[in-house]
């Protein structure tokens, strides 16, 4: 399981007030314009972004405004973007890297099957669209014919098996993986899907906002049809928004999809067959290539809906829903009347996108999600800088120190929990910038003037690499993200963190700057990734990445009473409208947050050695260890998008992840002489204290 730092990305954060206190601003609350102080320092710079501070703001009251007011109000969204901040704006960078990388190789004559070929003519490939516009649905075809051909239900398991590659109109998705249970091996295993719309929430919730996204999409479909000149587009939306609901009712919540334990559900194919019985699950597997005597089931009570409904849909509705669902995956590759029908829908009305993104940077995106590590490849031996990663790795040693030094310290914690906290800790690895093994691209043949082609077959590839991990050991050098990525993760089956080379840079990473700010950035992140492994969710797994409770029954009973506490603060956030955080949903998360932060400012701490850090822009070292974390979260949402990061979650709206983690620590109220009264205040048996 892997575990994102930042949105989706995931990904998230937003607005939403607290209540200012009339008292007078402490002297310990500089202004950013206040003289630096004459010391000694290693680095030149503070990293403080000074010009994004409202200095009007005391920081005791909204951190998050304080740190980004004046970015806030000069900053206008892109009119091709749902939202816009620090994570944003670092991606941009990285996709504009990437993109002179592709036009240098797209303008060479290449040797076939070298990187320079396969990047150039997958980006040439995407952008001939009279080539695109000339074949208009000819490359659904092969794919039309097979759902026509249809005749049974008993054909349906056949064929959503071989659909497995093409993932389109799949109720159930199929993949292989670690085993949570025995991480050295990998198994397969079986999810809930088939769904045109983000959530099942969407579809089960009756407020007048879902009622109205629901005929919105209704439109949508119909809309589609009339672009592909199908007929009885409208009878064709019943069809399949009728189908799509009866899925979703049957789906289980991502707050239930986050528990581990009970979405691991081992069993052996008849096992499967009899509690989900209706269905030829053999023939399922046998169909999408895998020859397997076990499975993990994710959902089971959906997969035993599943099996016992889907004969009583006919088979002419199901045609419908498939062949819906073949021409909605593959519309942004097909004509631009198709594209833009698309757009207007998944852009403008889910995420509020004003116009849709220059066909050169969609093409990036299409380049990337085919081709990502051969791209990465280039833009590490371009843009990596070895002494980010020479620091992160300084950075990283100190931050274990520092969790291994909050493990013993911890006053609810038994010492038999501490004992196995600390081997688990004792066992983490790190990835730092890039692969020591490149993915080789060898199985996937592109053309420059075959888009469709070219995405079949990367899809295929892709999926016979996946199904190919059976039988196999485990890839320890496996990443679950390019190097051109602006993110981190943990992945608890390899109890690994990783951070790929695009996050080392300004604000999570300044090289040029003194550690404060580094450690309240970077240094936080680092804290977050290692604190998954400790979250609700990574508690449950011990340091080989296998499931296993190694707790004792009162040290389960206190986390869970700090990780109520926890649920019910975030759970008070109103971000927009009606809706309130789902502070259950984004628990991990925010655990990770206040654990990541706490650790990494006893890192800080420790790094000092005793010695007071430099004055530099008026802040203490303390206060812009503050800073470096209140200024990565900047962000501003379309308010579509901002709903639907509510809805769909893990990760806290920004300013949250500010406001919510700073009012638990005690560090911060000392920093900035928090007291009663003030906006960042909590009572103290309110607040929460983890790791």
């Amino acid at each position: 399981m892997i575990r994102t730092s930042l949105l989706a990305v995931s990904v998230a954060m937003a607005l939403g007030t607290v209540a200012c206190s009339d008292s007078n601003q402490s002297s310990s609350a500089p202004s950013a314009a206040s003289n630096e102080q004459t010391s000694q320092q290693q680095y030149a710079v503070s990293g403080v972004e000074v010009g994004n501070m409202d200095t009007s703001v005391r920081p005791q009251d909204n951190f998050f405004r304080y740190m980004n007011g004046q970015w806030l109000e000069r900053t206008e969204i892109p009119a091709d973007r749902a939202r816009w901040g620090s994570f944003d704006e670092l991606r941009e960078r990285a996709e504009q890297q990437v993109l002179d990388i592709v036009h240098e190789f797209a303008a060479k004559d290449a040797e076939a099957g070298s990187d320079e070929q396969k990047i150039g003519d997958l980006y040439r490939s995407y952008m001939d669209e009279d080539t695109i516009e000339a074949r208009g649905l000819s490359p659904l075809n092969e794919a039309l014919a097979q759902i026509d051909a249809l005749q049974s239900h008993d054909q349906l398991a056949s064929f959503w098996g071989q659909q497995q590659r093409r993932r389109a109109g799949v109720p159930v998705g199929m993949f292989v993986g670690q085993d949570q249970m025995q991480s050295d091996q990998h198994i397969t295993s079986i999810s809930q899907s088939g769904l045109g719309l983000p959530d099942r929430d969407y579809y089960v919730s009756d407020s007048e906002s879902n009622q109205t996204l629901r005929q919105q999409y209704s439109s949508f479909i119909e809309a589609l049809y009339d672009a592909a000149q199908w007929e009885n587009g409208a009878e064709a939306a019943a069809t399949i928004l009728a189908i799509e609901t009866q899925l979703a009712q049957s789906q289980w919540t991502r707050i239930q999809n986050r528990d581990r334990q009970a979405s691991y559900n081992k069993m052996s194919i008849d096992e499967l067959s009899e509690a989900a019985a209706g269905f030829d699950w053999q023939a399922f597997f046998v169909s999408a290539g895998v020859e397997i005597d076990d499975v993990v089931v994710r959902q089971p009570s959906y997969m035993s809906d599943f099996a016992a409904m889907y004969q009583d849909i006919s088979i002419e509705d199901w045609q419908t829903y498939l062949r819906y669902h073949t021409l909605r995956q593959a519309a942004n590759y097909l004509p631009s009347a198709i594209a833009e029908v698309s757009f207007d829908f998944y852009g403008r009305t889910l995420q509020g996108l004003e116009q849709q993104r220059e066909r050169e940077k969609r093409a990036v995106s299409t380049v990337e999600s085919v081709l990502g590590f051969m791209v990465g490849r280039e833009y590490v031996n371009r843009h990596y800088q070895p002494e980010a990663a020479e620091r992160m790795e300084t950075m990283i040693d100190n931050l274990m120190v520092a969790f291994e030094e909050a493990i013993d310290d911890l006053e609810w914690m038994s010492d038999d929990t501490k004992q196995e906290a600390q081997a688990k800790l004792a066992t983490f690895t790190t990835k730092i910038g890039y692969p020591a093994v490149w993915r080789d691209y060898d199985c996937v043949e592109i053309a420059a003037d075959d888009l469709a082609g070219n995405l079949a077959r990367s899809a295929s590839c892709e999926y016979d690499r996946m199904i190919a991990r059976l039988g196999e050991e485990v890839d320890a050098e496996d990443w679950g993200m390019t190097p051109q990525t602006v993110n981190a993760y943990y992945r608890s089956t390899m109890n690994e963190i990783v951070f790929p080379a695009a996050i080392l840079q300004p604000p999570f990473f300044n090289v040029e700057a003194d550690d404060a700010v580094n450690y309240g950035a970077i240094g936080g992140v680092i804290g977050h990734e290692i604190t998954h492994g400790f979250d609700d969710q990574g508690r449950r797994s011990d340091g080989e990445g296998n499931l296993r409770d190694w707790w004792t029954a009162e040290d389960e009973s206190q986390f869970q009473e700090r990780a109520q506490r926890m649920i019910d603060q975030f759970s008070s956030f109103n971000p927009i409208d009606d809706l309130y955080l789902q502070g259950a949903l984004g628990l991990g998360e925010n655990i990770a947050d206040l654990g990541g932060l706490t650790v990494s400012y006893r890192a800080y701490q420790n790094s000092l050695g005793g010695e007071a850090a430099p004055v530099m822009d008026g802040m203490t070292g303390e206060q812009r260890f503050f800073a470096g974390w209140g200024q990565i979260w900047r962000i501003k949402f379309r308010d579509e998008a901002l709903r639907r990061q509510v809805i769909q979650g893990p990760h806290s709206p920004g300013k949250y992840r500010v406001l919510g983690t700073l009012s638990n620590m005690p560090e911060f109220y000392q920093a900035f002489d928090v007291e009663p009264g003030d906006g960042m205040y909590r009572d103290e048996d309110v607040r929460v204290k983890i790791w």
